[in-house]
């Protein structure tokens, strides 16, 4: 049995701040899949690529109306665009091949070890590599980072036909006539767009009364409106009661007598931390649906030496969550003694218009009993909006009425997914309303949009 100081059981985003870091140390990491985890080949990387194409081929077919051209551009066929979006997907995302991460990792004196990694007990894991070669390996510290795998809704039937996974659609080179997304979260609506840009005939379906079902309501109501308005039938407050397989595809039927036919069928309905089959019971690890509880140093509860970061730990499941996470972890490991802070956590859905929140939701904020105020400010108002051509959007934000500092804010719009980090910022560090209310923006951008919504926050003439 060969001995590690550290050994990492999964090589995702937390994973690189631990091999980068310790190149004084004896480091393993264990990989089953891809090194970088699946940010970079089946998630978030591929995705953004698609929802850029995708915006750009909607913003040429207003060039007329934007003054660019005197006429509107007669844009290629829909396959035969689909086609070079998918390569330029695919070149983004380094053809999901890992080899330049996995490089990057030996350089840095780490060792690779690729195969199933599962926990034996105290100190000890093993490694079962592709051929079946078992291989042990003995720890001083251990960091599970794991990650999630896309969760299947107890649907009848569902189970009988093919469906699609977010992965699956992320590394597919089909377009569907029709598709129909079972959740109407953030990667749902993504692909949403994505598939509707170029042709395709898309039904969402949430059960929840409006789309991204776990932020402030309007978020999901302007990008039901956006979607509708380029064709997307959006239905909110549905609930699938079975899939029936069908010449064309699949019959999701709904409550109520009500469904859709499509030719592709997408589970979009959360992720599943990937907690099953490592051995965690042999350190006496129980999680929950959530995943591996940990403290604010990012530590296993009730155990010193293992720790645990990313999707796997149910907290803000978020690529920059892992990343974070990962941070402190080494920081830790040195000695630093650091803690977490979740509560400036930017959530992101990356849609044209892109819709963003940080913080606590006004509901989050009266289940934990704060007095809060709240305003809020239509991007369409501001300057930049007029010189872009935009007249969608709009900007919350929840203040603690006590200590006249934010707690939460939410907006949709162009540019809110830069701007939400101001947010993010003044939430973490607790700045006084005042104080950023003084805060002068440059003109004509859509941060100006906080100024209005802050003065009234802090009491100042508006």
């Amino acid at each position: 049995m060969e001995k590690f100081d550290i050994v990492v059981l999964g090589a995702g985003s937390a994973a690189e701040w631990i091999w980068s870091e310790f190149s004084d140390k004896k480091v393993a990491v264990i990989e089953a899949e891809r090194v970088g985890g699946e940010c970079p080949f089946v998630a978030c990387i591929p995705s953004k690529a698609l929802l850029r194409s995708a915006q750009v081929r909607r913003t040429v077919a207003k060039s007329e109306s934007l003054g660019a051209t005197s006429k509107t551009l007669q844009l290629d066929n829909d396959r035969d665009a689909f086609a070079a979006m998918i390569l330029r997907r695919d070149k983004v995302s380094e053809f999901r091949n890992d080899s330049s991460n996995a490089d990057a990792l030996k350089r840095s004196g780490a060792t690779l070890f690729r195969g199933k990694g599962f926990i034996l007990g105290p100190g000890r894991v093993k490694v079962t590599r592709p051929s079946g070669e078992e291989v042990l390996l003995g720890y001083d510290q251990l960091i599970i980072g794991t990650g999630s795998s896309a969760s299947t809704p107890p649907i009848p039937g569902l189970d009988l036909i093919p469906v699609w996974t977010s992965d699956q659609a992320l590394s597919s080179n089909k377009l569907p006539q029709s598709l129909a997304i079972l959740g109407g979260g953030a990667v749902g609506c993504e692909l949403a767009q994505v598939y509707a840009t170029y042709g395709t005939k898309v039904t969402l379906i949430e059960m929840a009364p409006h789309l991204l079902p776990k932020e402030e309501p309007f978020l999901g109501e302007i990008l039901a409106q956006s979607f509708s308005s380029m064709g997307i039938d959006v239905q909110v407050g549905a609930e699938v009661k079975r899939a029936v397989g069908t010449e064309m595809g699949a019959q999701i039927e709904l409550a109520g007598g009500n469904g859709t036919e499509a030719e592709q069928i997408l589970i979009a309905a959360g992720r599943t931390p990937n907690v099953d089959g490592i051995g965690l019971e042999n350190l006496g690890i129980t999680p929950d649906a959530k995943g591996i509880h940990i403290d604010s140093s990012c530590r296993v509860i009730g155990i010193d030496n293992v720790w645990a970061a990313g999707d796997v730990t149910g907290v803000a499941p978020f690529t920059h969550t892992a990343n974070y996470q990962g941070r402190i972890i080494a920081a830790n490991l040195k000695g630093q003694n650091l803690e977490a802070d979740y509560r400036a956590i930017p959530r992101g859905v990356y849609t044209d218009p892109p819709a963003v929140a940080v913080g606590l939701t006004s509901e989050m904020a009266k289940q934990q009993n704060i007095e809060i105020k709240t305003a809020t400010m239509s991007l369409s108002e501001t300057a930049r909006a007029a010189t872009d051509g935009t007249n969608t959007g709009k900007l919350s934000l929840i203040a603690d009425a006590k200590s006249n500092t934010l707690i939460g804010a939410a907006a949709i719009g162009a540019g809110v997914d830069e701007m939400i980090g101001e947010a993010a910022l003044a939430i973490r560090a607790q700045i006084p309303l005042k104080i950023w209310a003084d805060l002068v923006h440059a003109f004509p951008t859509y941060a100006e949009a906080y100024e209005a919504p802050l003065r009234q926050l802090a009491g100042l003439v508006v």
